[in-house]
């Protein structure tokens, strides 16, 4: 069964979610995120997926206060990204208690460094952060589209031994209007071995039911639970599939 992962988004220290990756179109959720995290917890989830977006746009951990709060005053097993772009950003992850970490850009612009991390730290701490537009790879906060295709990005990295991978359709991301199952059902098909985590577009409990149906490793939910499309509730029945 599919695992339900819940996203809380950082900026200025606030949970908020973006439409279609817009910083313009950016709502506030709850300015304390160790309340959602804690709310998360409460109701049975296991896992977080935390993306430090001021991070993203600045290069650098910024919310690290926050991420180290949640992860000291919970028990969720926490991935989380944005911005990560040398040694000393992990490090700083894995150091306030986050259990894996997602290379997105920094795995387009130094692929050396990224095989190096999965030397260091090991291939089940570390996720590959595909952030797909029209079949390319986005880059820096999804403002750039570089020259990478997704397929053989990911299997570049699936030959170095990265086994997991979040994948995020961004024309989908926080619209509601449902994942991109074609895409999945073909990487899936692909890359029979790797752990997609499908990302973007989840607007109802159907969609994360489509998503089990292919056989998606895992499925992040964010703008749907905080709009309350999908409630804790109804996510029950995926808590303890692992």
């Amino acid at each position: 069964m599919i695992k339900v992962i819940p996203a809380i988004d950082l900026i200025d220290g606030q949970c908020v979610r973006l439409s279609a990756g817009d910083f313009s179109r950016k709502k506030v959720y709850n300015a304390k995120p160790l309340d959602v995290a804690k709310e998360f917890e409460d109701a049975g989830i296991q896992y977080l997926h935390i993306v430090d977006l001021d991070a993203a746009k600045q290069g650098k951990p910024v919310n690290l206060k926050v991420i180290e709060s949640i992860a000291s005053q919970t028990n969720l097993i926490i991935d989380a990204g944005g911005g990560i772009k040398n040694d000393q950003a992990i490090q700083q992850l894995f150091d306030v208690g986050v259990q894996q970490v997602t290379a997105g850009s920094i795995a387009v612009k130094q692929v050396s460094l990224v095989e190096q991390w999965l030397i260091d730290y090991g291939a089940d701490r570390l996720i590959l952060g595909a952030d797909v537009k029209d079949g390319f790879i986005a880059i820096d906060a999804w403002t750039k589209q570089s020259k990478q295709a997704i397929e053989p990005f990911i299997e570049g990295y699936i030959k170095k031994g990265m086994r997991s991978c979040i994948c995020t359709d961004i024309r989908k991301d926080g619209l509601l209007q449902g994942p991109s199952i074609a895409l999945y059902q073909s990487l899936m098909n692909q890359f029979p071995s790797l752990h997609l985590i499908a990302s973007g577009g989840v607007g109802s409990l159907a969609d994360i039911e489509a998503l089990d149906a292919i056989g998606c490793y895992a499925v992040i939910v964010g703008k749907a639970i905080y709009e309350q499309k999908i409630s804790l509730e109804q996510l029950k029945k995926y808590h303890y599939a692992h």
